[in-house]
């Protein structure tokens, strides 16, 4: 499984109503229209997006994807006649965005209260950075890898349903979910 993972923040001027009732508008539309491949949907905000305006809020979409095919067909969808006014209303109502692509690395997929950025210690191999992350993934937690340096983020996102100790510095983003379109609550 991948995920399509796209961070945003809201212009100046525009109320965080008005942006998260456009925001949900636009996955309603693209949910309401099956489109092949998109497992389901996961729309957070974040107190914080360090790596695309530090110490400014701004929101996290999770695209749950069958396989790497789907970003092309989910590039499409967006902007389909459709769906054409509703990405345009957000996309002008937004300042920034950056975006990467994660496999689910280790466990199963959840809804997340925490999310936890961090890299591969130095010199440590992956078969024993994946092992000292098993108790957590037993827990409950599961591990996101970024796929081909694609993206502006540590190398790993470990998603935990609540608060856990992670065995390598990490920064940790308490997530706010918004909404969830065909993943389980």
């Amino acid at each position: 499984m991948l995920a399509y993972v796209f961070w945003h923040v809201r212009r100046a001027g525009v109320t965080a109503p008005d942006y998260e009732a456009a925001h949900r508008a636009f996955h309603d539309a693209l949910w309401a229209t099956p489109v092949p491949g998109l497992l389901g949907l996961r729309i957070h905000r974040l107190a914080d997006i360090p790596w695309l305006t530090p110490g400014q809020g701004g929101y996290e979409d999770w695209h749950l994807l069958e396989d790497s095919a789907v970003l092309d067909v989910l590039n499409e969808a967006a902007v389909t006649r459709a769906r054409q006014a509703v990405h345009d209303r957000i996309a002008g109502m937004a300042a920034t965005g950056t975006a990467g692509l994660y496999g689910l690395r280790l466990g199963l997929r959840i809804e997340p209260a925490f999310a936890y950025w961090f890299s591969k210690p130095a010199g440590m191999k992956y078969a024993d950075f994946d092992e000292s992350l098993r108790p957590l993934i037993a827990s409950g937690c599961c591990l996101w890898g970024r796929r081909m340096t694609l993206g502006p983020t540590s190398e790993f996102c470990l998603h935990a349903p609540a608060a856990v100790n992670v065995p390598h510095e990490a920064l940790v983003l308490n997530i706010d979910r918004l909404h969830s379109l065909g993943v389980p609550s």
